[in-house]
């Protein structure tokens, strides 16, 4: 199955599930974590996908993103 098709298959399955979900952790798991997979990471490497990364940002000191993408360390996405 092609990246496309991946994509389609996850979109049907977020639209059939998305009234069930109720909290912010059932949306990270059902929703963001299998996307974050589908784009070929690991989100069960804390090397590669880290949870609650402090991302300081001009004056917003200490706020944390729900997911940090890693390479060598250090976070390309967050």
């Amino acid at each position: 199955m092609d990246f496309i098709d991946q994509l389609r298959v996850l979109s049907s399955r977020v639209a059939a599930n998305k009234d069930n979900i109720q909290t912010e952790e059932a949306t990270k798991n059902a929703m963001i974590m299998p996307m974050i997979q589908l784009l070929g990471y690991n989100v069960f490497d804390p090397l590669e996908v880290t949870p609650e990364l402090v991302a300081d940002v001009g004056t917003k000191k200490g706020e944390k993103v729900d997911y940090a993408i890693l390479k060598d360390g250090k976070p390309i996405i967050r």
